[in-house]
Parts: C-alpha cells; sequence; structure tokens
C-alpha cells in the first residue's frame, strides 16, 4: 500500500496526478491498495475514523468540484487469468489493470472482440460502471460476469451480466449499487470465432470478409488519438457528454432545419443524436469559460487549459447544455462523475 497523507488541514494532498483533468483539488488522505484484503483494511479504518471514502480507478471519469473531505482509495489491483472452452476464451482481470493495456493484451494473445474499445481511458474495473463504447462495440457484449464488494458489510458477491442491467452508458452501479460497491474483477467471454464491427464509418472501408482484429485496433487508435487530445499533455475526460437519444418525431423535426443531422435508429424506435454533432452546430467548438474549454477539434471534449478546478469545468458544461437545449430542445447529460466535497453530486 502507497500512503500519502496531508500535513495540515490547509493543505490537502492533491488529487491532480490522479485525475486526467488534472484538476486542481485534494483530500485529506489518499492511498494505494493492491488487493482486496487491503481494501478491506482501508474502508474499516476510513469508518473507524468516521471519514467519508471514495473508490477511485484511473480518474478517466470523475470531475472533482472541490476539495474531498475524506479518503479517496484507489484500486491498484494487477492480474489476468484465462481459460478456455470449445467455443470462446474466458478472461478473469482484476480491476485495478489498465483498459487499453487489456485491449492490447487480448489482441496479442489471440482473444478477438474488444478491438474497438482500443485506447478508451480508465481502469478494467470502472469499464462496466458506464458500459463504456466506441465504434459500435460496447462492453456488455463481452462482459460475462462483474464481482464486487460491497463497502457497508465487506462481504463480496458477483453478478451476471443479465444481473449488471446495461443500458446505454448505464448499468446496476449507477443506479441501485451507486457508492454502495467496489469492483474487484471482471470476467469476459471473447468467442474463438470473431466478428468483425465496422459499422461506424471510419471503418466502414475495411472488407467484412477480409479485415483482421489488429487492422481495426489500429484503426481506431489512429482515429482516436487525431480525434482526441492525450490527457497527459491537454487535461480531459474523454466524451464529456453523452450521445442523446431522442423521439423519431423530434428527429424528423430537426430534420426539415437540419438536414444533415445524422440519427442512429435504435430498438424501440427512438433515436440517437451525436452530441458533438449539437456542439459544434451551437458554434460552442473552442468556447472557454475560465480556465476551461471545448476542445478546439473535437466538440464533445471539454479540456482544462491550465490549472483549472471543477467549478470552470461545470460552468462550461451548463453553459453548452443550456445553448443546446434552448436551440435544438434536446437535453444533453454528462458522462462522468461530478465529486463535491464529500461523495458524489448531480451536476
Amino acid at each position: 500500500m502507497n500512503y500519502h497523507f496531508q500535513k495540515n488541514l490547509n493543505m490537502p494532498v492533491s488529487l491532480k496526478p490522479f485525475n486526467t483533468l488534472a484538476l486542481e483539488q485534494g483530500c485529506l488522505q489518499f492511498v494505494e491498495v493492491t488487493s482486496v484484503i487491503e481494501l478491506k483494511q482501508q474502508l474499516i479504518k476510513a469508518a473507524n475514523a468516521s471519514l467519508p471514502t471514495l473508490i477511485l480507478g484511473g480518474g478517466s471519469n470523475v470531475v472533482f468540484t472541490s476539495d474531498y473531505q475524506g479518503v479517496v482509495i484507489k484500486v491498484a489491483t494487477k492480474g489476468i487469468e484465462v481459460s478456455e472452452d470449445a467455443e470462446a476464451f474466458y478472461i478473469s482481470v482484476q480491476a485495478g489493470e489498465s483498459w487499453h493495456e487489456f485491449v492490447g493484451y487480448c489482441l496479442d494473445n489471440g482473444f478477438h472482440g474488444l478491438e474497438n474499445l482500443a485506447l478508451i481511458p480508465g481502469t478494467v474495473g470502472a469499464a462496466p460502471i458506464q458500459n463504456i463504447g466506441a465504434y459500435g462495440v460496447e462492453i456488455n457484449k463481452y462482459c460475462q460476469k462483474v464481482s464486487y464488494l460491497d463497502l457497508a458489510s465487506l462481504e463480496s458477491n458477483t453478478l451476471t451480466n443479465s444481473e449488471c442491467h446495461f443500458g446505454y452508458r448505464d448499468s446496476i452501479f449507477k443506479n441501485e449499487l451507486k457508492n454502495q460497491i467496489a469492483i474487484t474483477e471482471v470476467q469476459f467471454r471473447l468467442p474463438k470465432v470473431w466478428q468483425a464491427n465496422i459499422e461506424y464509418g471510419p471503418l466502414q472501408h475495411f472488407n467484412l470478409e477480409t479485415v483482421t482484429p489488429k487492422q481495426v485496433y489500429d484503426t481506431v487508435c489512429d482515429i482516436r488519438k487525431s480525434k482526441l487530445p492525450d490527457p497527459a499533455v491537454l487535461g480531459n475526460v474523454g466524451s464529456f457528454f453523452k450521445n442523446p437519444i431522442i423521439e423519431a418525431s423530434q428527429y424528423i423535426e430537426l430534420l426539415k432545419t437540419y438536414s444533415d443531422l445524422v440519427g442512429y435508429a435504435q430498438v424501440d424506435g427512438k433515436i440517437k443524436i451525436a452530441a458533438g454533432w449539437l456542439i459544434d452546430e451551437a458554434g460552442l467548438k473552442g468556447v472557454n469559460k475560465g480556465r476551461a474549454a471545448v476542445h478546439d477539434k473535437q466538440a464533445l471534449v471539454l479540456v482544462n487549459l491550465d490549472d483549472a478546478v471543477g467549478e470552470d469545468i461545470c460552468q462550461l458544461a451548463h453553459y453548452i447544455m443550456d445553448i443546446v437545449l434552448a436551440k435544438f430542445g434536446i437535453q444533453l447529460d454528462p458522462e462522468p462523475r461530478i465529486i463535491g466535497a464529500t461523495g458524489e453530486e448531480n451536476l
């Protein structure tokens, strides 16, 4: 375990190195755990001290709006185990593993299916919470089981895919189990017969019969690098807003004014709209509030220009949401978790 303690109450531990937005916020105590046993020990200590506790993965999906008045526990557990049967590979991954490195591991070892999800920041443990997705694939397609630790009882439990209640950027971990558990391990089932998903625009030029997993992986990486800023260079959490899903009737009405508005039909008859297009069409690309700005190459990304704090990001997000609602009648919802002084809050 690695500990970081404050020297006094006026100088909290900096969380800047532990969130990809590089926000200048702090916490009373920060500790990394490398096993479930260590995680339990730290939860007991925090409870005995009556301190709020925040479980942190890669810090790629959080916006700290103020100094956290408690203990931040970073899950840094590592380990990958593989088994197989005639039809599939079964890969159990510890929560602290890097998601992108895990995708690369699968590609290198002939376990195919996750290529479209390359270069998504964060940890494996955080992936089921958001049901992360990109370029036509969401992890619920391959996620078989999720194991977690109940933060109150300290008992371990495992949910099957159906029990996770996966939806678009949604799961049971954002609803019924919100702030109640810490994911410890995720198991994936990757079929041995690979079927490429090349329905997304930049992948459509491939031939379904000849395309390889490596080609899909390389193309997705190239696309993401060209559109999304490197968090190590310019602080961000990737896509800040979910792509809104609207009624077909509203989409048809909007097409009368915006003929280039692209929509993707959903199984329930509704239409998914690109949030980035809405923000760009509203003329907000490059707009800034305080020390935060809309990225000048990808309108869906909010960036930390220089020493921003959470308030800067939230003010900019509210401004974007207000403009888009007024112009299109569409409500945008943020993807990242908003973390206040004692826990998660609404934007």
